[in-house]
Formats: C-alpha cells, sequence, structure tokens
C-alpha cells in the first residue's frame, strides 16, 4: 500500500502575483517513487480557513507525513522549521483583510510544539546536494505559523503517527527584483529541495544530532 504524503502551499499574498511555495509543491503533485505518492494541496493565505483547509485534506488522505510550505521572503535559504508557537499577530492583513494580533491560535492549548520531521538530516541533505539550507528557530506569527501550529495540534490531538512539520522558502527570482537586495532561489532548486525532504524524511527515523540554527 502506497505511503501518502501531502504537501501544502499558499496562494499569493500581499500583493505578490505569485507564490513560490505554491508553485513548488503543486509540481509535486503526482509524483511516485518507491512506495509513496504526493499530493499538493493549495491553502489560502488567511487565518482559521487555511487550517481548516488542512484539516479537511488530511482527513481525506490519511497521509504519513505533512510538509507544509510557505514563502519568507527575506530569507536566504530553504529554512525548515523547529517549532511551531501557539500565537497569531500578524504584521499585515491576512487575504481576507483581517489582522488579528496577540490571540492564541488554539485557546488552552500548550504554547509550542515542535516539528516531528528529521529537520537537521533534512537540513544536512539539502546541503550536501548544494543547495543553500538551515534549522529556523522561528516560523514567525502569521499564517505559515498558524498553519504549521494547527497541523502540529491536529497530530497531537488524534494520537497519529503522522509526521508533520513545515519549510519556508525565500522568493523566486521575478519576485525579488521588485525588492531590490532580497534574496531568492530558482524553483528548480526549491523543487529539488523538497524532494530531498521527502527522502530524507522516509529515510530517517531518528534525526541527526548536528549543532545548528538560526533566529531569524
Amino acid at each position: 500500500m502506497e505511503k501518502i504524503i501531502l504537501l501544502t502551499g499558499f496562494e499569493p499574498f500581499n500583493q505578490e502575483k505569485i507564490n513560490p511555495s505554491w508553485e513548488a509543491v503543486r509540481a509535486l503533485q503526482g509524483w511516485r517513487e518507491g512506495d509513496f505518492v504526493v499530493h499538493a494541496r493549495q491553502l489560502p493565505c488567511v487565518f482559521g480557513s487555511s487550517a481548516r483547509m488542512l484539516h479537511h485534506a488530511i482527513e481525506e488522505l490519511q497521509p504519513s507525513i505533512v510538509i507544509g510550505v510557505g514563502q519568507a521572503g527575506g530569507r536566504v535559504d530553504m529554512s525548515v522549521e523547529r517549532i511551531a508557537i501557539n500565537i497569531d499577530d500578524a504584521p499585515i492583513a491576512d487575504n481576507k483583510k483581517r489582522q488579528i494580533v496577540d490571540q492564541p491560535i488554539v485557546k488552552d492549548g500548550p504554547a509550542a510544539y515542535f516539528s516531528t520531521l528529521p529537520i537537521k538530516a533534512i537540513v544536512h541533505a539539502i546541503r550536501e546536494a548544494g543547495l543553500p539550507s538551515s534549522v529556523s528557530h522561528t516560523a514567525g506569527t502569521y499564517v505559515c505559523n498558524h498553519v504549521f501550529y494547527s497541523l502540529m495540534h491536529q497530530a497531537h490531538e488524534w494520537g497519529t503517527t503522522m509526521r508533520a512539520g513545515f519549510i519556508h522558502i525565500p522568493y523566486l527570482p521575478q519576485q525579488a527584483a521588485a525588492h531590490p537586495g532580497a534574496a531568492s532561489m530558482k524553483l528548480d532548486d526549491m523543487i529539488e529541495g523538497l524532494r530531498i525532504a521527502v527522502r530524507t524524511t522516509l529515510a530517517y527515523d531518528v534525526d541527526m544530532r548536528e549543532a545548528g540554527g538560526v533566529t531569524h
């Protein structure tokens, strides 16, 4: 029986015309290798409905692994997130023009959840492939963190063996052209980095022990 891998990306937001997370994720829709197949889903950049849509996708697909992917303009590499925190504190409004400030994602939920992906092994493997990557100690407090926390809370509540986490990626070059000085990454490199993340997660039951991490 094939293992289901769910990858999620976001629609464009903050006046951007494209979101690299969705462009990279949708390129992997239907990818089969060994005993797994990838399903891709686009999430709205909206508090609440993004988490609900993810919840429904997980119920439908019953995936073994879920990797959320999001755009983090200004970052210089593929940032594999370590921790999701229980707070919405939006620096800008979401795509429904709501700017939630200082509100918990889950009332009375834990302060934080750690990724259950082998985050350091993923970073190591992406770097071995000649692509920039790092462990990130903050997923922010916008919709990406909202989805990341909601994902981990759902996994915890269900008591499932599903492994889950989140990866931030930089702008695409065409986006960075409108943001002078901002880093970018080619779409093909992002796609390859996600392929590596999936393969590495399947290969590692226990993460590598290796120092590293960045607080953005």
